[in-house]
């Protein structure tokens, strides 16, 4: 089949190679521009664009996907349809409407719950212990659209945002994979199914302030977030006027008696929440690398009720 293939992130990658595997003609490959990135802050070429060139996909790269010139450049292409994974601007209606047989979504949630750019992150923030992916039909709407195939897959009690992250974007490969495939032998078995709207859920864009830690909350939810945070912001809190990142942490039983935010035992580290303690396993000091916090505890000669977030960052 025909396709044009819209996506930037590393979660989109999969997706583009099993296409081409299966031997869809991929026509393009439409990417975010080259960004700056690093300390020397030079540009760095999006994931698609470096799997596109190594698959021998043509890229193309506007500022403005609804500009004219990228309208007239995809409907140039007479693609019959179009995939989107995580591709990071709106698709207008005017590309809506240019593939006969529609834009297909991979998308990291069960539909309708999750809808928006952080589904992921969100899940496991919320504490959710199944997701999954959904295959819809693009619409004018956020993630609106008719749903064509589901997937779901159980949440590690342990799992991070990256880790789950990889996890769906094999898993919404083969479901996409399998949607064009049922498109392309001409088969009506995929019936699109409308979305309950009552049931619809949010996942907004990450702000730096959703990674701040509340140590009132209770562990078990703080543990959540310092999954799900990940990579970017993080789970952070205020450490002697700096910031504190958590990388990894186990909830435990102990911290009755001791205030939200207090080290209750510094070997393991551990820190009262609103209830029980989050046990910190790996932390990094702000510019700083990261280390098991054995070492932190060591290098910065903690002391049990020190108190942790009483300085806002």
């Amino acid at each position: 089949m025909r396709l044009a293939f819209l996506g930037t992130p590393a979660f989109a990658v999969p997706t583009l190679e099993r296409l081409v595997e299966r031997g869809h003609q991929v026509l393009t490959a439409v990417t975010q521009p080259d960004r700056p990135k690093g300390r020397g802050q030079a540009l760095a070429p999006p994931p698609v664009k470096e799997a596109a060139l190594r698959l021998g996909v043509p890229v193309y790269q506007p500022e403005r996907v609804k500009r004219l010139e990228s309208v007239e450049y995809l409907r140039s292409l007479a693609p019959e349809a179009m995939v989107v994974v995580g591709y990071g601007q709106i698709i207008p209606q005017s590309i809506i409407d240019i593939p006969p047989l529609g834009i297909l979504n991979v998308h990291a949630s069960l539909l309708p719950k999750y809808r928006g750019a952080g589904p992921i992150q969100w899940t496991i923030v919320n504490g959710e212990t199944v997701t999954g992916v959904t295959i819809m039909r693009i619409d004018a709407g956020l993630d609106t659209g008719p749903m064509l195939l589901k997937s779901e897959t159980a949440i590690g009690a342990d799992e991070t945002a990256p880790d789950l992250g990889r996890r769906l974007s094999m898993m919404g490969a083969d479901l996409l994979v399998e949607a064009i495939d049922a498109f392309a032998a001409g088969r009506g078995a995929l019936q699109p199914q409308p979305q309950d709207n009552a049931q619809a859920t949010h996942a907004p864009m990450l702000k730096k302030e959703d990674g701040r830690i509340d140590w009132s909350r209770p562990a078990d939810r703080i543990h959540n977030q310092v999954r799900g945070m990940q990579p970017w912001p993080g789970a952070y809190s205020s450490f002697r006027g700096g910031a504190l990142h958590v990388w990894r942490a186990r909830p435990t039983e102990a911290g009755a008696g001791h205030p939200p935010g207090a080290l209750v035992r510094i070997k393991p580290l551990l820190v009262a929440c609103g209830a029980g303690a989050l046990e910190l396993i790996e932390v990094q000091m702000e510019g700083r690398k990261r280390m098991p916090a054995a070492d932190f505890a060591n290098g910065q000669r903690l002391v049990e009720n020190e108190i942790l977030g009483s300085v806002r960052i």
